[in-house]
Formats: structure tokens, C-alpha cells, sequence
């Protein structure tokens, strides 16, 4: 999928201002300059947040490489030496060398609380007379996992897609698909839960956030998500580091992520 040119121009211009406020001493975090509650260029997401705990146990300061978070994001950042440490990625993802993970949520079903929708599973059969927003990665099948599933289930006529890049020029694009939740433009999303979580805090209408449940029948699809941080491969001195920050600060994270909305599983849901 193209990016918008507005939005390539913007990207690069706070990379090469990044990149020129960058020092020696600095924990270099790779990150997403429009893309709350992870990380803004303003810091004020949680993955800011948490970038600012770990590098003040450090004794570091941070600087930010920024980057738009989609198809090329660790080549651009991470591979490319201009920054040391992405703060959220899936645990184990293949790219890079991961941290232990930090906290595990879930795709959510996100509904108007004024329209009383109890909904769970993916197989509800309430689903086929609802108006469902999902998001869509691109053309190629690499969509989200709650958009296969309905997919597999052959409910699509009443599925409305929005782009998970969307317009970069706008405020976090992928808030789009909560908003018309609580504008009524769609009757219930599912979506992935620390964005349902936060949007459900600062929506103008109260939202119900539900984990979407029953989902092994769609393996191997996953649902639910171990987070970690991400560093280059061979990076070990870095993510040892790392891991004992976590490790030592679990409850002070833990408590910045409820504060953010970010819904938590203990355990794998599929």
C-alpha cells in the first residue's frame, strides 16, 4: 500500500530532526511520531513513557528516531543504526532480539455502551445483523486477525474495512475505526485492545472494550499477544539491560498501562 506523500515528507523530516538531537549517552528509541497511546512526537504515549522510566534506570536520557510504524519500520530504524531499542513489539517477533515480554493483551470487541451489545465470541451469531469495523493492513492477506476470521466465517457483506496506515496527515490514523464506533457509523469494532483501551478512556460516549474469546477454532490465527521490547540481534549487553529494568519496575509498568486503558490477559486466550 502507497503512503500518502504528506505523509513520507512529514516522517522524514522528524527522522533527520531525530537524528541531529541524538547523543552519545542517549537511549535511541525507534518509534512512531502519530501513533497514540503507543508514541507521539510530543511523548505522550505510554510507550514514551516507558521509554522515559527505563532510560532515567539507566542513567540515560532518550532521544527518538521517528519513523512511521508500518511495512519497513525496523529496516528504516532499528537495522539501519539509527536507534538502539523499539519498545513494543510482539515477544519473539522474527526481525529483531526481544526482551522478556512486558504485557500481554488481546483483539477486543469494542461497542457503544448505550446499545447494550454483548458480545464475545467471533461466532456470536449477532455479528451477522451488525454493521462490524475492522481493520485492513493491505491487499496481500495480511490483515488483521479478527478480519480473517470473520473472512473464514463468511461474514463480509456487513464487515466495513479501515485502513490500519490511514491518512498520516490526521492524528493517529488508526483511532479512526474506534471513532465511528462512538459516532454510530458502525455498530461494533474489533480491534486490537491497547488502542480499544485508551479510545474507551477519551471517548465523548461511554464505550464497552470486551476480549474477544472461543477463537482456537480460527489456530492458527492468535489472537493475544506477548509485548516486549525489540533490540538488533546480537544487541545482548543492551537487552540485558533491558530485561532487568523490566524486571525490577513490573509493578510501576503494570500500573502505567491500566492508566492508559491497556487491557491485560494473564494468559493466551487461543
Amino acid at each position: 500500500m502507497k503512503r500518502h506523500p504528506a505523509g513520507r515528507l512529514l516522517t522524514l523530516a522528524f527522522a533527520v530532526c531525530a537524528g541531529l538531537g541524538a547523543r552519545a549517552d542517549d537511549l535511541r528509541v525507534c518509534a512512531d511520531p502519530n501513533n497514540l497511546p503507543f508514541s507521539d512526537s510530543q511523548e505522550r504515549g505510554f510507550e514514551n513513557k516507558l521509554a522515559q522510566l527505563v532510560a532515567r534506570e539507566l542513567g540515560k536520557s532518550v532521544s527518538y528516531f521517528w519513523w512511521a510504524q508500518r511495512r519497513g519500520f525496523v529496516r528504516n530504524t532499528l537495522k539501519s543504526g539509527l536507534c538502539d531499542v523499539i519498545i513494543g513489539v510482539p515477544a519473539q517477533y522474527d526481525l529483531v532480539e526481544t526482551t522478556h515480554p512486558y504485557y500481554r493483551s488481546s483483539y477486543v470487541f469494542v461497542s457503544r455502551a448505550d446499545r447494550g451489545i454483548a458480545i464475545s465470541s467471533l461466532e456470536d451469531p449477532t455479528l451477522r445483523t451488525l454493521k462490524i469495523g475492522v481493520h485492513l493492513i493491505g491487499d496481500d492477506g495480511m490483515n488483521t486477525p479478527p478480519a480473517h476470521a470473520l473472512g473464514e466465517l463468511g461474514i463480509v457483506e456487513n464487515v466495513v474495512g479501515f485502513t490500519l496506515y490511514g491518512d498520516y496527515r490526521q492524528d493517529s490514523p488508526p483511532a479512526r475505526l474506534i471513532e465511528a464506533v462512538a459516532k454510530g457509523d458502525v455498530d461494533v469494532a474489533a480491534a486490537w485492545g491497547p488502542l480499544a483501551g485508551y479510545a474507551a478512556l477519551n471517548s465523548p460516549v461511554p464505550l464497552r472494550v470486551t476480549p474477544i474469546a472461543e477463537t482456537r477454532q480460527f489456530a492458527p490465527l492468535k489472537f493475544t499477544f506477548a509485548i516486549a521490547m525489540g533490540v538488533r540481534k546480537g544487541d545482548d549487553a543492551l537487552k540485558r539491560k533491558l530485561d532487568e529494568v523490566l524486571q525490577r519496575k513490573g509493578a510501576e509498568i503494570a500500573a502505567l498501562l491500566a492508566s492508559f486503558g491497556v487491557p491485560s490477559v494473564r494468559e493466551p486466550a487461543d
